[in-house]
């Protein structure tokens, strides 16, 4: 309530009026009057002036009330100072000078002096009169209460308190007061009352929304309700409670307490732990967690990191993903190699397909050509070429039977077999038999797997040299047998190995299909020559 008596006007007048003014700390109150020392140094037109202000007067003297202001503390106070004394006979002095003469009093002794009204005194005495006095405080808990009055006059031994008094309620050695209460109408109001008065009576702020009073960023209210103090959680980054009579900082997911309790320290996931655990991923420690992501070399599609290391490798530089794993693809013509899957190679896809040659000289240099895997080198006019090698007739590939392929071949089985290991034939179990919902046995012989492009294991690139060394004993049988055929028959001459095809001053590297075409076809030769 705000109030509009000449209550509020003393209260005002006391409160606010001199909060610009240096204030003493001595007063005393009892019944409906209050006596006031100023130290504020005045002459006599200037102390009435400032207690007419003040909603008083200068002070009528009363040596009871005299005695109880200037002997409040210890020994004593020394100085003069202007009061009220009526007289109605002048001194010689003032007579003989023509000089005004006021009273004043000295301290220690409460003499009553005359001086001249416009000296500088050490400060003055006032009183004042007001209504709805309010009686002492009842504070509980042996706590203190202290009066204060002016803003800065200190009242004590004193029995009523005019209205805009305030009082605190503090135990001894208490930092922060129990209660703080203002006079008003005759009775204690607690603090925070109306902000629009004395702010509540708060510390700080005092929110006249709330009608509570606040305090500055890191300060939390006190339990009294108007002193703030140090915020137990301000030095709390992320999370406070309390715990029993204490409070303690808590930290975020992702987060540690520090040794000294208060800050709180990123926690590296990927160095105690090691979440990701994914193929191709790696961890990557961020602010209060962490990310998975892919390493160098993979790329993430569909929440997976996959490979594309191979990619960087493709010897066409072509890549795809047909069975969800990237892999090399080769141009038109071409496919990958079986040893290598990053290389491409010639694909064959006829009997005789030209060679693959890093030199330009293609007819003395057979070693810088090549062929797919297969496939045999050969010359035909001077050029060099590839062949298909049929790996059915060089050594039985299969238990049953073989299909060559251009480049490779395949194994088929009879009926009432199956393929197992690629090229064993293995009898079907019954029971399998009878499982086919059709009723019916599948067709025979069925082509099964068709095998790699490539020749038998004999005749590929790392058993070239056990194939030359055949290749010339079955040579030197041959020149043998010849020879002593022509021991025998006397006369038969040797035919020249010349052929318009094939030149017998070079060396060529041949398989045994090759050879055994030319020997078939030598002995059809001279078979057509007998009569």
């Amino acid at each position: 309530m705000i109030p509009t008596t000449k209550a509020l006007l003393i209260c005002v007048v006391f409160l606010c009026g001199l909060e610009e003014t240096v204030l003493s700390q001595r007063g005393h109150c009892t019944g409906t009057q209050c006596f006031a020392l100023y130290q504020e140094p005045e002459d006599f037109p200037g102390a009435q002036k400032s207690c007419d202000g003040r909603g008083g007067q200068l002070f009528v003297f009363s040596l009871e009330h005299v005695e109880k202001i200037l002997r409040s503390p210890p020994g004593g106070l020394s100085g003069s100072y202007w009061l009220k004394l009526d007289r109605t006979d002048r001194t010689t002095e003032e007579v003989a000078t023509g000089t005004q003469f006021c009273s004043a009093i000295s301290g220690r002794n409460f003499t009553v002096l005359w001086v001249p009204c416009h000296e500088n005194l050490n400060g003055f005495l006032c009183q004042y009169t007001f209504d709805e006095p309010c009686s002492g405080l009842q504070a509980g808990g042996g706590a203190r209460v202290k009066y204060t009055l002016h803003m800065d006059v200190e009242v004590s031994d004193s029995e009523t308190f005019p209205p805009g008094t305030i009082a605190l309620a503090e135990k001894a050695g208490g930092k922060y007061p129990d209660s703080k209460h203002v006079c008003f109408q005759s009775k204690w109001l607690r603090a925070p009352w109306k902000c629009e008065v004395l702010q509540g009576g708060c510390e700080h702020n005092c929110s006249s929304t709330l009608q509570t009073c606040t305090c500055p960023a890191g300060q939390t209210l006190h339990p009294n309700n108007i002193n703030c103090a140090t915020d137990p959680c301000a030095d709390c980054p992320h999370e406070c409670q309390q715990e029993g009579d204490t409070y303690v900082c808590k930290c975020s997911t992702g987060y540690r307490l520090a040794p000294d309790g208060k800050r709180c320290v990123d926690v590296n996931e990927c160095k105690e732990e090691n979440p990701c655990t994914g193929e191709g991923e790696e961890c990557e420690n961020t602010k209060g967690g962490f990310e998975c992501r892919c390493k160098d070399g993979f790329i993430e599609e569909g929440g997976v990191c996959v490979d594309i290391t191979i990619c960087d490798n493709c010897e066409h530089l072509l890549c795809e993903k047909p069975k969800g794993v990237y892999e090399c693809t080769c141009r038109t013509g071409f496919r990958v190699s079986a040893k290598d899957p990053t290389k491409c190679e010639l694909n064959c896809t006829d009997i005789d397909c030209p060679a693959t040659c890093i030199s330009a000289n293609h007819t003395n240099n057979m070693l810088d050509c090549y062929c797919p895997e297969g496939y045999i080198q050969d010359i035909k006019n001077n050029t060099p070429f590839c062949t298909d090698i049929n790996e059915c007739e060089i050594e039985k590939q299969c238990d049953h039977k073989c299909e060559n392929v251009f480049g490779g071949y395949r194994c088929l089985c009879n009926e009432g077999f199956e393929l197992h290991n690629e090229y064993m034939c293995v009898p079907i179990e019954e029971d399998k038999e009878e499982d086919d919902g059709s009723g019916s046995a599948p067709p025979f012989p069925t082509a099964i797997s068709v095998e790699p492009a490539a020749v038998p294991s004999y005749i590929k690139t790392g058993s070239i040299l056990g194939i030359t060394v055949f290749t010339s004993l079955c040579a030197a049988l041959l020149f043998l047998l010849i020879r002593k055929t022509i021991k025998r028959c006397g006369n038969f001459k040797l035919p020249s190995f010349k052929h318009p095809d094939i030149d017998i001053f070079y060396l060529q590297q041949v398989t045994t299909e090759t050879y055994k075409r030319l020997s078939f076809d030598k002995q059809f030769k001279n078979d057509s020559q007998i009569p």
